[in-house]
């Protein structure tokens, strides 16, 4: 009997997680900068330059079991409710992604992760760059193998012809295909399905968790979100509101 579509993309979901036990090393040293980071009282920026790269910052931004110095760089130029064919078109733009991180103030001894799963785009290598000249250390969340594969004179791609994962401190990849989509079904051309929100996901909580880990390990406990929709929740989080208004933009 034939897989379905659900069996097929469950299948290919579960396969593609597993592959990325290979980044445990890089997912270790990710952890340590961000312990390190928060243990000092300091905010880790996430920044996903695209439209559903944003998905990535809003995956570890005021999400229950997630860290509260976590600021989530969501500019309003690249998410998709702002519409998605100028979402492309800005992030496409050169220049842009220095504008993003001059505006969030970013300076010499903060923390910036950058989730693009293509890493190529305008806005992307724009943002790691103008982070790289202003002393800031970076982490990125992205495919070396769709950067590598992509054309150098695509679009997409930022005036340099730079990948991110060439550019940053720390690599995560997370090994989406060209294209993204993973289905194939049969008399279509074009496969249908994404990864890189799965993949994306995946590193990033698995790099926070690990960062949790070695703060308690080290007797620090970090001040972590609770569902407000759990019993206590809101009680729990206001403990900490008042010490991280005014320090992260979106909250």
């Amino acid at each position: 009997m034939a897989e379905t579509i659900m069996e097929q993309y469950l299948r290919k979901i579960v396969a593609h997680l597993e592959s990325l036990r290979e980044e445990a090393d890089s997912v270790n040293r990710a952890a340590r900068l961000i312990a390190d980071h928060v243990s000092q009282d300091k905010i880790v920026y996430v920044y996903g330059p695209g439209g559903h790269s944003n998905l990535g910052a809003q995956e570890v931004f005021f999400r229950a079991g997630g860290l509260m110095h976590v600021s989530a760089i969501l500019d309003e130029g690249t998410l998709l409710s702002g519409g998605a064919l100028r979402s492309m078109a800005i992030e496409r733009t050169p220049g842009y992604g220095t504008i993003v991180i001059d505006d969030y103030n970013l300076q010499a001894g903060d923390l910036l992760i950058i989730v693009n799963a293509y890493g190529i785009n305008a806005a992307t290598i724009d943002a790691a760059l103008e982070a790289k000249r202003r002393g800031v250390t970076t982490i990125g969340v992205t495919s070396v193998k769709h950067a590598t594969a992509t054309p150098a004179n695509h679009p997409a791609r930022h005036p340099s012809k730079k990948n991110l994962f060439e550019l940053v401190d720390v690599v995560l990849d997370c090994k989406v295909e060209v294209g993204d989509a993973v289905i194939n079904i049969p008399n279509l051309d074009q496969p249908v399905a994404a990864m890189s929100t799965f993949a994306n996901a995946y590193l990033l909580n698995c790099v926070m968790a690990e960062a949790v880990r070695l703060m308690v390990q080290k007797g620090i406990t970090p001040p972590i979100w609770m569902s407000g929709n759990a019993p206590g929740g809101d009680e729990t989080n206001a403990r900490f509101i008042e010490r991280f208004k005014g320090r992260i933009k979106k909250l």
